[in-house]
């Protein structure tokens, strides 16, 4: 604008002054770039936005008594769920424990059967107490203990509790908040049977039907329809920790700087269960030490034996099972086994089927001697 007189510059101040008065007035945003040390640096203000940020909830202290008390103050009477989420503090108030994703912890009472609902939200329920934990879903009567993952995809009729006598707990994650901001949240509690409402689904399915057909790697049975639920999920609706714990165990003696990372996977497919997130259980030997990653996915972390070293940027924490780590996408993290004597293994939930669909999932890692690569998928 050249050299201007006081006056000048004045009234030129005073009319950006009005418009992005007007401009905030009317609901819109000044996407142009400024000098960051002036008022309206826009890119800044883009960027500094609501983030999650890492954190840890340690289930002893945090958790555990007030779950036990959420069981014995809210019953099936008054509501047809009772889950405590877990609410990231660079969130709040949003429902979200990272950007996409959440996590719920939930005790069901000894023969508490919650009614049939469906949602938009794909699941995935996570044993950690109790050997009768329940989730009916789509006619398939599961029975689950700790470390059995269970699955409810996305428009999925399923009802949770448990059939023991002897309460349950379990944790839940959820895309709930990315299915929120794509404005596809959709919930429905009127299950009905032959026209008729009815709070429990019949048993259409053996309970074992999920590991009878599914089962064994790399034998896909041709005399079943494999079109359970929606189309992209896995139709393998429970993966149990025997299982999975065994595909470790076998390799235990790999070489990964990783360390071993097992992924859940549609044994019709392939690829991760669900479109928008996918769940990994990892084993640290003892005295083992990642690489340092770093990536945009985020990861919510939960030991289900022996205690991890989680270090996010410059954060760390000494993760317990049960315990629930956040790790925001675009941190450096290594996980560490100090224990000498017996390995970790740390359930893991991702969003990064999500950011793989849209082309912008990356992955780095950071070598012993400090050099960055950049790593894949």
């Amino acid at each position: 604008m050249g050299d201007m007189t006081d006056n000048a510059a004045a009234a030129v101040a005073e009319e950006m002054r009005q418009m992005y008065a007007r401009i905030h007035e009317k609901h819109l945003f000044p996407f142009w770039a400024q000098r960051s040390d002036v008022e309206h640096d826009e890119v800044r203000q883009l960027m500094d936005g609501a983030r999650a940020v890492p954190f840890h909830w340690n289930y002893k202290r945090d958790l555990e008594a007030l779950i036990q008390q959420s069981a014995r103050l809210i019953s099936t009477a008054n509501s047809d769920r009772r889950s405590l989420v877990l609410v990231n503090p660079g969130l709040r108030p949003r429902r979200a424990t990272v950007t996409t994703l959440y996590t719920a912890y939930r005790l069901n009472d000894p023969n508490e059967v919650m009614p049939p609902h469906k949602h938009t939200a794909s699941a995935a329920r996570l044993g950690l107490t109790g050997d009768q934990n329940f989730t009916g879903v789509e006619g398939e009567d599961i029975v689950f203990g700790p470390g059995d993952l269970v699955l409810t995809p996305v428009d999925t009729w399923h009802n949770h509790g448990c059939v023991g006598d002897t309460p349950a707990l379990n944790l839940s994650v959820l895309d709930y908040p990315l299915i929120e901001v794509l404005n596809a949240l959709e919930f429905d509690h009127d299950y009905e049977e032959d026209g008729q409402r009815k709070r429990q689904q019949s048993a259409r399915f053996t309970p074992d039907y999920s590991s009878k057909i599914y089962g064994i790697g790399g034998a896909t049975p041709r005399f079943v329809s494999h079109a359970r639920g929606m189309s992209g999920t896995s139709p393998m609706y429970v993966y149990r920790y025997d299982m999975m714990r065994e595909v470790l165990e076998r390799n235990r003696d790999a070489d990964s700087p990783e360390g071993l990372v097992v992924e859940y996977t549609d044994p019709v497919r392939g690829g991760p269960v669900y479109r928008t997130m996918s769940f990994f259980l990892q084993m640290l030997r003892p005295g083992e030490k990642t690489l340092g990653i770093k990536q945009n996915a985020s990861l919510l972390i939960t030991p289900l034996e022996g205690d991890a070293g989680v270090s996010v940027g410059e954060q760390s924490y000494e993760a317990e099972f049960g315990d629930t780590v956040a790790v925001p996408g675009g941190h450096w993290m290594t996980l560490e086994n100090r224990s000498a004597t017996r390995p970790a293994v740390l359930f893991i939930a991702s969003d990064e089927p999500a950011l793989a669909a849209f082309g912008v999932l990356k992955r780095f890692g950071r070598t012993p001697g400090g050099s960055v690569i950049r790593l894949q998928a």
